[in-house]
């Protein structure tokens, strides 16, 4: 059980602390190659692209998941409590099929590049892999949604009690 809230609470974090260190290294790298040995490396900028790309998708679970994407609240300054607890569970049930559009429609396109074999140009890397970037950081956006969704939904039955802020609001607490 340790396990899975470990994972669940940092299943975002290694990703992109795994993608960030790669990017960062191969980019040092590719400076260090241009600017001190007059050489540059055929490979590095794809692969910091990739893992940018993969950045992106895993950055939006993880913004979902601490609640810090970007979002409009202008009808939550019209209403109060529960109306905005009911808005809110309307804008994530939205944002959860966006997800499930993308994860259908992207792995269909992933798989496609996979099965026909596709390789990057300067890496030889699948572009089946590149592009389950959006796939992959769909689905975990789509279970922090769902997280979120039973949460909000348990406050708005009453066994949970939740407050719905706006940003602004969050910004006058700070």
């Amino acid at each position: 059980m340790k396990v899975l809230k470990w994972l669940d609470d940092h299943t975002e974090e290694v990703i992109l602390g795994i993608f960030s260190v790669i990017m960062v290294a191969v980019i040092f790298l590719q400076v260090i190659m241009r600017y001190v040995f007059d050489n540059s490396l055929s490979w590095s900028e794809e692969l910091a692209r990739y893992c940018f790309i993969w950045l992106v998708y895993i950055g939006i679970s993880y913004g979902v998941k601490k609640q810090r994407h970007i979002k409009v609240d202008v009808l939550l300054l019209l209403f109060k409590d529960k109306a905005r607890l009911i808005f809110t569970i309307i804008s994530n049930l939205l944002f959860l099929f966006f997800c499930l559009f993308v994860i259908k429609y992207g792995s269909d396109i992933a798989f496609k590049l996979l099965e026909w074999g596709q390789k990057s140009p300067a890496n030889q890397i699948p572009m089946g892999l590149v592009y389950l970037a959006a796939p992959v950081g769909m689905g975990l956006t789509a279970i922090r949604i769902i997280q979120h969704l039973v949460k909000q939904i348990r406050g708005l039955l009453g066994f949970e009690e939740i407050d719905i802020k706006t940003t602004q609001e969050k910004l006058q607490e700070e």
